[in-house]
């Protein structure tokens, strides 16, 4: 039986790990070819172990902070397939701290990683998401990796909240862009609560040398927060954006999908 991807063409940034990986594993289960990138040199053994797992999917080493970079993963994608029905801009880190503690280098490497790279990446593959998207019955999807933290404030995360409230609202304003233009792209964000990833791991370790804490107490707490009382999967986001990436999808555009097991409900 064939998978509701079949036959598409997927670019995924981030995506070695994480949530990232997980975008290429359920893309990649629905038939998709995945391009998967990251900074990872392309003899790095994560590299090697994603490629073995996932056959069909092809590695390209790409600095999602450097427009130079996106445009040769633009070429290359354009000799190779001719155009790109799915992009999903995942790349993405934290910074947790008071923000009178905020160094401003700091601050823009965050909104460089988590907000530039989502604009480089539709800028770039723009005109090969319209082809592939005249291509298909309902066009061609765009999914940017947001946040809970793109919804809802947190007390010392306004930095990571800035990012992720941008990626939001700059994916409505581009799904109206398109729409109103008559292009066949659909943007879409998805917006994960706490995922157990390294990422969140990294983060609150850093964030419990500063509280006295340790991590693992702060994930529990977390997770005793959360109404479904756990953390969720990277699978289980992965999931959701092979949907909409999907033509089950097809009348959703600027549309903000929240999976974080009842968080931002209370």
């Amino acid at each position: 039986m064939a998978g509701r991807l079949e036959g598409r063409i997927a670019l995924v940034s981030g995506g070695l790990r994480g949530i990232g990986r997980a975008v290429c594993e359920a893309l990649g289960a629905e038939g998709a070819f995945v391009y998967v990138t990251d900074l990872d040199a392309p003899d790095a053994a994560d590299v090697g172990a994603m490629i073995a797992a996932q056959p069909a999917a092809r590695y390209i080493r790409l600095d999602a902070t450097s427009e130079q970079a996106w445009q040769d993963a633009r070429a290359q994608v354009e000799r190779e397939q001719g155009h790109l029905d799915i992009l999903v801009n995942n790349v993405g880190a934290d910074l947790t701290g008071k923000v009178q503690d905020l160094k401003l280098e700091d601050w823009r490497r965050l909104i460089t990683l988590n907000l530039d790279t989502v604009f480089l990446g539709t800028k770039t593959f723009q005109p090969l998401l319209a082809k592939g998207g005249a291509a298909t019955p309902y066009g061609s999807s765009i999914v940017n990796i947001s946040s809970i933290m793109g919804i809802v404030g947190m007390g010392e995360v306004s930095a990571y909240n800035a990012s992720k409230g941008g990626v939001r609202l700059f994916t409505k304003s581009n799904a109206l862009e398109f729409a109103d233009a008559g292009v066949p792209i659909r943007v879409n964000s998805v917006h994960p609560g706490f995922v157990d990833t390294p990422l969140l791991r990294k983060g609150f370790d850093a964030w419990a040398a500063r509280t006295g804490s340790t991590a693992d107490e702060m994930i529990a707490a977390m997770a005793e927060t959360t109404p479904v009382r756990r953390l969720a999967q990277p699978g289980e986001i992965g999931k959701v954006v092979a949907f909409l990436a999907s033509d089950d999808s097809s009348y959703m555009t600027g549309s903000e999908v929240v999976v974080d097991g009842g968080w931002t409900a209370r």
